[in-house]
């Protein structure tokens, strides 16, 4: 649905799977310090808005994703995954309880498949589900949080504060779930100016926060991208694919990690999404970045580019995954312009298992 705020002066539509949104509104880098100072509104409408209400809603939400949701108490953000039977994650979502149903929101195209999935576990539970994308728009307030020091026995939010909420709508840490219909006059409403996505994006990556579609694909597990800080339980019961986080987390490493990444200034380009990362060296900086697709990778090619933006402090940055192996201290090549790396997950993650002695000399 094209967002109204696309008719606002100065707009100009971003560019897939965020068309219907605003990349900005004449003013970058002006609206990214509005953002990081509280002063701005990021129409995020095009992201899909799924209900869970009924009674037995938290405890079966929590036998099916990677969050402990069964104690989860009204008005407190928080994240989960819904993961394959391998461990890899095929929904993110970003929820709160009103004390009544569970409202997410998820990557634009997602709902319907989630929804699919949900309705086929409903057994006898009483649960309903439905996506309310139609009546229900995303809108954040605040710049995308770092992911926090959560504890086992924390459920990981967002840590924003709760704002002051326009009639009708529900907060979820720094994002708002407003009725569709009030979006276009939403800006003047809060008395905030309107910001656009790429503002969110540029902080979005400086937060070193992943993005479902961008900083992963079809393999990814949570070890991978740091959703194990913010969106898994290490302590809950079972869910399906939570063997492999089980394993990873104790006994092996993740095959790659996310990194972020300090772009060559000097270079007017951007790296696109998927764009292969090489090692530094060997490669010109103004050849033409390819894709990187499944069997028939670069030449040398160690992995690829997530999302990239231009922060108006950083300069150029760009998140990526990257083999584990990978030295931190290497100098890489990002769609062939020259970037330096600073860890986000670093390669030592995984294998927390603590054996006791007194039972390792019980054993012997």
């Amino acid at each position: 649905m094209r967002s109204p705020l696309l008719d606002t002066p100065g707009a100009v539509a971003a560019q897939a799977p965020d068309e219907t949104v605003a990349a900005h509104y004449g003013d970058p880098y002006a609206e990214q310090r509005a953002l990081a100072g509280g002063r701005a509104l990021v129409d995020r409408s095009n992201r899909e808005v799924v209900r869970i209400g009924g009674p037995d809603r938290l405890s079966w939400l929590n036998s099916l994703s990677s969050q402990k949701l069964d104690t989860l108490q009204p008005g407190t953000p928080t994240q989960t995954l819904f993961l394959d039977l391998q461990g890899r994650v095929e929904h993110h979502l970003t929820l709160v309880d009103d004390g009544e149903a569970v409202w997410a929101h998820v990557e634009p195209g997602t709902a319907a498949e989630l929804v699919a999935f949900l309705e086929k576990m409903r057994f006898m539970l009483r649960v309903e589900v439905a996506e309310v994308s139609s009546d229900y728009a995303v809108v954040s307030i605040a710049p995308p949080a770092p992911a926090p020091s959560a504890g086992p026995d924390a459920a990981a939010g967002t840590g924003t504060a709760t704002p002051a909420l326009p009639e009708g709508a529900i907060a979820i840490g720094g994002d708002l779930l407003v009725p569709r219909g009030r979006l276009g006059g939403l800006p003047e409403e809060l008395g905030l100016r309107p910001a656009g996505l790429w503002a969110y994006e540029a902080l979005r990556i400086a937060a070193h926060v992943p993005r479902l579609g961008f900083e992963t694909d079809h393999k990814t597990i949570p070890h991978e991208v740091g959703w194990i800080e913010v969106a898994v339980h290490l302590s809950k019961g079972c869910y399906r694919g939570q063997e492999t986080v089980a394993r990873v987390h104790n006994l092996g490493h993740p095959p790659r990690r996310l990194v972020f990444l300090h772009l060559d200034g000097s270079v007017d380009r951007l790296p696109p999404h998927g764009a292969p990362v090489t090692l530094g060296g060997g490669t010109p900086v103004d050849a033409e970045p390819q894709a990187a697709v499944e069997g028939s990778a670069e030449p040398g090619q160690i992995g690829f580019v997530g999302s990239s933006a231009r922060h108006y402090e950083l300069g150029p940055i760009a998140l990526a995954m990257v083999k584990r192996t990978v030295p931190v201290d290497v100098e890489l090549l990002a769609g062939g312009v020259a970037a330096s790396q600073q860890v986000v997950v670093p390669p030592d993650a995984g294998r927390n298992v603590k054996i006791d002695p007194a039972l390792r000399r019980r054993i012997r």
